[in-house]
């Protein structure tokens, strides 16, 4: 008979992991969309930085093309939303974990008002999406499509 140590840690661990599972998936309108109720199945690490020149918001995004990346700033909101896409079933294939996520995700990031958001770039490389937001003087509400390199 072998015998296991108890981690209390790692209990919560999967705890924790399991409840943002549940109450981590939004209900949130997308663009066009007649149903107001519709769910984000997973979301992405970000990081958002300063520095005197601009905000750099970078996403962690592993196996997921540029293609299906959408960047956009409307009314002051960062919005990046896309999907990663589930690899095919294999009739010869046995899964014995699954712990990745898959399906769409959103993200959205409400911006200061010295934002210009007629020079918002976007660059995608290795799974890593990077925005940049350039500082302005004056605040510029307009609505922007980014197109990522």
């Amino acid at each position: 008979m072998n015998l296991v140590q108890w981690d209390p840690f790692r209990e919560l661990e999967e705890v924790s992991t399991r409840l943002n599972r549940v109450f981590g998936r939004s209900a949130l309108p997308k663009d066009g969309a007649k149903d107001a109720m519709t769910m984000i199945d997973w979301s992405p690490s970000v990081d958002v930085a300063e520095t005197g020149e601009e905000f750099q918001v970078k996403a962690e995004l592993p196996e997921v093309k540029k293609d299906d990346v959408k960047v956009s700033v409307d009314g002051g909101v960062l919005r990046i939303e896309g999907e990663r896409k589930q690899e095919k079933e294999e009739k010869n294939k046995k899964w014995h974990r699954v712990e990745r996520s898959y399906g769409s995700f959103l993200r959205t990031f409400s911006l200061p008002e010295n934002i210009d958001q007629t020079k918002v770039r976007a660059d995608f490389k290795d799974g890593i999406l990077n925005v940049h937001l350039p500082k302005s003087a004056k605040p510029n509400p307009q609505s922007h499509a980014i197109k990522i390199e």
